[in-house]
């Protein structure tokens, strides 16, 4: 059964993984960086963001709350998240996507238990004394993908008219 569960979980991540990376196939590093709708998000910022929320939970998974703290400095760099910064280029924030999403398939391969569940720290938006085990991380980095694969999708009809699906 847990073989299975850990499958489910590879098979939806690789599909909203897919929908967002054809959401930018053929795009320039201009179009990628542009911003054609009243919102501050970019395709090649939505990118970045999935990349890196996905690097920060799956640190969680390991390593636990510190993963999840929030400084000062590290609240500007969760903004920068969402766009791209002078010299960055769609296909580096590709490149570290596959290597981001590389690093969480082993993980929820090699994991001895999808049970294992960490404190969050305490934010605003985390309830006072919640856990989250693996699965709900996993699940949740799942959900996280496929809402910005949506949002790309949007950006990029309003960019050239293109559809991801449909």
């Amino acid at each position: 059964m847990a073989e299975r569960e850990r499958a489910d979980i590879l098979e939806a991540l690789g599909a909203h993984r897919g929908f967002l990376r054809r959401t930018v196939a053929g795009m320039t590093d201009g179009q990628a960086a542009a911003r054609p709708t009243v919102s501050e998000l970019c395709l090649g910022g939505l990118i970045k963001h999935v990349a890196a929320t996905e690097a920060r939970w799956a640190q969680f998974v390991t390593d636990g709350p510190a993963a999840m703290e929030m400084t000062e400095a590290s609240y500007a760099e969760h903004a920068d998240t969402f766009r791209m910064l002078p010299g960055e280029t769609l296909a580096g924030l590709l490149e570290e996507y596959d290597r981001v999403a590389a690093v969480t398939d082993a993980l929820v391969v090699s994991l001895p238990s999808l049970d294992v569940e960490h404190p969050l720290p305490e934010a605003p938006w985390f309830p006072p004394g919640a856990t989250r085990s693996a699965r709900r991380v996993f699940t949740h980095i799942v959900g996280e993908t496929a809402q910005h694969a949506g949002h790309a999708d949007i950006i990029r009809e309003a960019i050239d008219g293109a559809k991801t699906m449909g």
